[in-house]
């Protein structure tokens, strides 16, 4: 198991749209999830669960790309798509 990781903060004026686009797009999309930072409100996270590292590679191109249904959020993104900011990750130990 892998993951993409997406990371970035939603500028405070953007707040309520961005929330209805994220409601959406998580009703449209499998195999993610999205969380905000409990210590800095308005820090999010998406992770993306991917079976092996070119299906995260593939996402992470695809959530970085302008033609993502996931790109709708960039404008709110403070600093734009600069600060946008995804990672893989694969597990740090192998299984027993």
């Amino acid at each position: 198991m892998f993951i993409t990781f997406a990371e970035y903060r939603i500028s405070p004026e953007f707040q309520e749209q961005y929330e209805a686009a994220t409601k959406l797009l998580l009703t449209e999309t499998e195999g993610v999830e999205l969380y905000e930072g409990t210590d800095q409100p308005g820090l999010f996270v998406e992770i993306w669960r991917a079976a092996d590292v070119a299906q995260a590679e593939r996402i992470k191109k695809e959530r970085c790309s302008e033609r993502s249904s996931w790109a709708v959020l960039t404008p709110m993104i403070l600093g734009g798509s600069a600060k946008l900011h995804v990672w893989t990750f694969q597990p740090a130990h192998s299984p027993s």
